[in-house]
């Protein structure tokens, strides 16, 4: 059983059923249905069209469910015709599923929770520690996202920012947790910017290959996090890393900068650089600058720091560090980290493990229990 294969599918069954006028939530279920049939009798029957079997599979599923209640007859006579038979359209629906989700009824949240389940493949479980809230939580927003879109009418676009807000999350949660979508966000991403102009559309596309460039080096044996400091810059992909300059330096020329633009601008001077100390520093630091003229976010505010610490000494980051709000996620890593350039291990050690407690995956909780480990051996 292909189980990569079969997330690869369901976002483009679940379109094919929407298109054929399933409402959304009727259409996952009904996939969803369709996808225990197939880990059923796939094993020892693989179809050879595994898409058009999970279409038509789904599509009866749907029919049945529609037959059964009453007090959808009316819409019987929308759904009674038997779809062609034959193999699958190659069409992929999964990019235009993302618009569906990004449905002008829904809010952000809503829509972003709406299409990492439907469209991403993610579990409920799995977007619920993306957002740091409970289970139960993240699947009544989920189930209150699919009875709002119910009965909406279909017709009308959803907002870009959202889908690529989706696209980004998709990406970073495929990147490092147990679900490999990265490669999928960089191919549906790719397929929207040859589908328009907007500039922060290639930002985004950019700013993934960027980071997906350096996606070998970035953990060591047994998932082990490496730092950007630490990692070997000869296993980066000097190839994607030219795509992604190139196409940055064509958004950046139609003059619209954007949040993703400026954050591809700060990956690219690091791709650049030989190694952490050769950085420009200044110019990242002008970059955060348009970044948080841009989004006024607190955890832009907290990377400044970082880079403020780079640029012109440790004392200098902790100053910037004091204009943001402890409460930010990885606070206290980067206090532990200035604190350490600037000579004060004992606390540095202490806010190691502070931020080790804190953090929200094992590979980043065990990195920084090792920080807090060799801090603490350092001679005073």
């Amino acid at each position: 059983m292909n189980e990569a294969l079969l997330r690869e599918l369901v976002p483009a069954v679940i379109g094919v059923l929407v298109r054929r006028g399933a409402d959304f939530a009727a259409a996952e279920d009904a996939v969803q249905e369709a996808l225990i049939r197939a880990l059923e009798s796939w094993p020892e029957d693989p179809p050879r069209d595994p898409k058009g079997w999970l279409i038509a599979a789904a599509w009866h599923k749907f029919l049945d469910a529609t037959r059964s209640e009453s007090s959808r007859r009316d819409r019987e006579r929308v759904v009674e015709a038997e779809p062609p038979s034959g193999p699958a359209a190659a069409s992929d629906d999964s990019l235009w599923l993302y618009f569906l989700c990004a449905h002008p009824s829904l809010s952000p949240g809503s829509a972003v929770a709406l299409t990492l389940r439907a469209v991403g493949g993610l579990t409920t479980r799995q977007i619920a520690t993306a957002y740091l809230v409970p289970e139960a939580t993240m699947a009544q927003r989920i189930s209150r996202a699919k009875r709002q879109i119910t009965g909406q009418p279909l017709d009308r676009p959803g907002d870009l920012g959202t889908v690529l807000r989706v696209l980004y999350l998709v990406f970073n949660e495929g990147y490092g947790g147990d679900v490999d979508l990265a490669a999928e966000a960089v191919r549906l991403t790719r397929q929207l910017a040859a589908s328009t102009p907007e500039p922060e559309v290639a930002g985004l596309l950019a700013l993934m290959l960027l980071h997906h460039a350096r996606r070998a080096s970035r953990t060591g044996p047994g998932g082990r996090l490496v730092p950007l400091a630490e990692q070997d810059r000869s296993r980066w992909d000097t190839t994607m890393i030219a795509e992604g300059v190139a196409i940055l330096q064509a958004a950046l020329a139609r003059d619209r900068l954007g949040e993703y633009q400026a954050q591809a601008a700060v990956a690219a001077l690091h791709a650049d650089a030989p190694s952490t100390a050769e950085t420009d520093w200044v110019q990242i630091v002008e970059w955060y600058d348009e970044l948080l003229r841009i989004t006024g976010s607190p955890v832009v505010r907290l990377n400044r720091a970082v880079a403020v610490g780079e640029a012109d000494g440790p004392r200098a980051g902790l100053a910037e560090l004091g204009q943001v709000d402890p409460g930010v996620p990885r606070y206290a890593a980067v206090q532990a980290y200035l604190l350490e350039r600037a000579g004060e291990l004992d606390r540095a050690a202490e806010l190691y493990v502070e931020a080790a407690q804190a953090a929200t995956s094992v590979p980043e909780r065990d990195h920084l229990t090792r920080e807090a480990a060799r801090v603490r051996r350092l001679p005073r």
